[in-house]
């Protein structure tokens, strides 16, 4: 395969294959965490029929477009490096696309953007098994794959789907991340279970992919998502944040970086 990004030492999917996991946030935060780390990061959006890292990063005008070669410039928010079609498109619009325009918004996001020299570059990749999937497979060599799931069996059952697809087309699965695992009081600090819990943990023990954490529920990463600011920059001591520190942590030392 020839590598596109030859400049970018690591790819890396962050998927989830069922819808409302909290994939996005997952990842806007993880880059966050890897810039914490000390490394350059970069995020590609390629959540193509539902964009929203420009409102998660807080990304509020069009990107530059260089004059010379015509690619889209990444706009940086938090240390982290952000292209998003969310930032061109009319966002009351559906992107009512079939199969070619969906390859052409990839290949858009891939080689239609300058992305200079990166140690990481996160791919928030849409629900499902797809197309985009597919494409993005064929035109970049993932170093990896970080499956998001919630611990409900219906989230569980989408996630396998999502382990089994990259498996398939020779991506490795860096682990599997739970989101929404529990709550804390803010009274008391009891930590109380609203979705069931350890799913994922159980999951990735069947599935022999490490696991690589639980995310509570937290009201301030809601508020960080829609304010633009991911909770590893707003709060960065909370349990939610440490989480995705701990999780970006181990998926650096995974692939050795």
């Amino acid at each position: 395969m020839a590598d596109l990004l030859p400049d970018v030492r690591l790819k890396v999917a962050v998927a989830s294959a069922k819808g409302g996991v909290g994939k996005s946030t997952m990842t806007a935060n993880l880059a966050v965490a890897l810039v914490r780390l000390g490394y350059a990061v970069g995020l590609m959006d390629a959540d193509i029929y539902g964009p929203s890292q420009q409102m998660m990063m807080g990304i509020d005008e069009k990107p530059y477009v260089d004059k010379h070669d015509h690619r889209l410039l990444p706009m940086q928010r938090h240390g982290v490096w952000v292209a998003t079609l969310g930032a061109l498109m009319d966002p009351d619009r559906p992107a009512v696309w079939r199969g070619p325009m969906l390859m052409k918004a990839v290949d858009q996001l891939v080689a239609g953007v300058r992305w200079g020299r990166l140690d990481f570059l996160l791919v928030d990749l849409p629900p499902g098994t797809g197309d985009v999937q597919l494409t993005l497979t064929q035109r970049i060599a993932l170093s990896g794959a970080v499956i998001v799931t919630t611990p409900q069996e219906v989230a569980l059952i989408d996630a396998r789907k999502g382990v089994a697809m990259f498996k398939q087309v020779g991506v490795p699965i860096l682990g599997i991340l739970e989101n929404m695992s529990y709550y804390v009081c803010g009274q008391c600090g009891h930590q109380e279970t609203i979705f069931k819990r350890g799913g994922g943990r159980e999951m990735a023990g069947r599935l022999g992919v490490p696991f690589l954490g639980e995310v509570p529920i937290d009201p301030d990463v809601v508020i960080g998502g829609d304010s633009g600011t991911p909770i590893v920059a707003l709060d960065p001591g909370c349990a939610a944040a440490r989480a995705y520190v701990s999780a970006a942590e181990v998926v650096a030392k995974a692939l050795g970086a």
